[in-house]
């Protein structure tokens, strides 16, 4: 059967890759209240085409921080990507090199810094950080990253413990070996065995630091060159103390529903953060995205650029970095018809007037 969409990428992908991997990769927090809702609240929103808009041909290009993109989507940060392919992030990042879209290395990453720099030279790349206990660790991640050349920092902050993944607890999540967390030596690279409950939350509870505060976003922007992102805001209060701050991005994000469950899906909370500070820092959403009209709802709604982590990681399942560059090509081209059906020539067309909500049909 050909592969036409990133649903059959995924049904593929959950053929081939193992267990213990596949239940890390594709489950949420909890009772995946948040999981489903990160699906079902694309699903409420409408398209509103206007029709007759002319032009026969659309522009889908952006930029961000100077960097000229090919389209308004990237890859977000997934760890332990060999798990899925033997090439892992290296394959991610060159399938997102060869579209001229935006690639976000994971920390916990099992290909390091230098080696997806040095497989990906010249091409725009983000680093997204996690804050440790030795602060040490943390800054040399920090320059290690620019000076391999990555454009940008993503700090998560939305993880001070891992949220409660049930699956990882009942498979006991293991990095399986000779897989390491390739960005450290030591103990901070091989300690992601399972000592009866969950490897990666045992890993992040003896390694992050639990007590991460604002004075981390401080400390942070103090020392780095590059901008800073933060990832894993949902509310306008956490926005705006953000933008005060001087960060120059914010990513709307839930953590792919695996933080804290009940809490709402990205899209959801994308609206107020952008009326709170869209006219301050660039804002940016990932979770959920599954197909063009997703990423055309998540623009209209105020997002410069949408972000996916899991579709990247079926399509490195299936075929490596064909597999990547493929699912972006699905992508591009259900954007791209989108975009034409609905009026829209250039991606500063999709506004907000294009998306309504469901409920609004509904009173008529």
């Amino acid at each position: 059967m050909a592969l036409v969409s990133i649903r059959d990428y995924e049904q593929r992908a959950y053929e081939i890759i193992p267990r213990n991997a596949l239940d890390y990769y594709r489950s949420g927090a909890g009772d995946e209240l948040s999981l489903g809702l990160n699906r079902s609240s694309f699903d409420r929103l409408r398209i509103r085409p206007r029709m007759l808009q002319g032009g026969a041909e659309r522009d889908l290009s952006c930029n961000i921080f100077g960097e000229r993109f090919s389209m308004p989507i990237g890859i977000s940060p997934t760890a332990m990507q060999r798990m899925a392919h033997p090439e892992g992030e290296v394959a991610n990042a060159r399938g997102a090199a060869n579209r001229r879209v935006l690639f976000t290395l994971s920390t916990i990453s099992t290909s390091s810094i230098e080696d997806v720099a040095n497989a990906t030279p010249g091409s725009p790349k983000w680093f997204q950080l996690y804050i440790y206990r030795d602060r040490q660790i943390t800054e040399s991640l920090v320059r290690r990253a620019e000076n391999a050349g990555f454009k940008a920092i993503v700090l998560t902050v939305d993880t001070p413990l891992f949220g409660m993944r049930r699956a990882d607890m009942r498979n006991k999540f293991s990095l399986p070996p000779p897989l390491t967390m390739a960005n450290f030596v030591g103990k901070a690279a091989t300690s992601v065995r399972s000592q009866g409950g969950s490897g990666i939350s045992e890993y992040i509870t003896e390694q992050l630091d639990p007590t991460l505060s604002w004075d981390d976003v401080k400390w942070l922007l103090r020392f780095t060159k590059l901008p800073v992102i933060v990832k894993g805001i949902l509310t306008r209060e956490d926005a705006v103390t953000a933008a005060d701050l001087g960060v120059q991005g914010i990513l709307v994000s839930n953590h792919g529903a695996r933080q804290l469950d009940s809490c709402p899906a990205s899209i959801e909370a994308l609206p107020e953060i952008v009326d709170a500070v869209g006219d301050r820092v660039e804002i940016f959403m990932d979770g959920g995205i599954t197909q063009g009209t997703d990423v055309f709802k998540a623009l209209a709604l105020g997002a410069r650029m949408v972000f996916f982590g899991r579709p990247a990681l079926w399509g490195l399942a299936v075929n490596g970095q064909q597999g990547v560059e493929h699912v972006l090509d699905i992508l591009r081209k259900e954007l791209d018809l989108t975009m034409a059906l609905a009026g829209c020539r250039t991606i500063a067309d999709i506004t907000k007037e294009y998306v309504i909500h469901e409920s609004y049909y509904s009173k008529l």
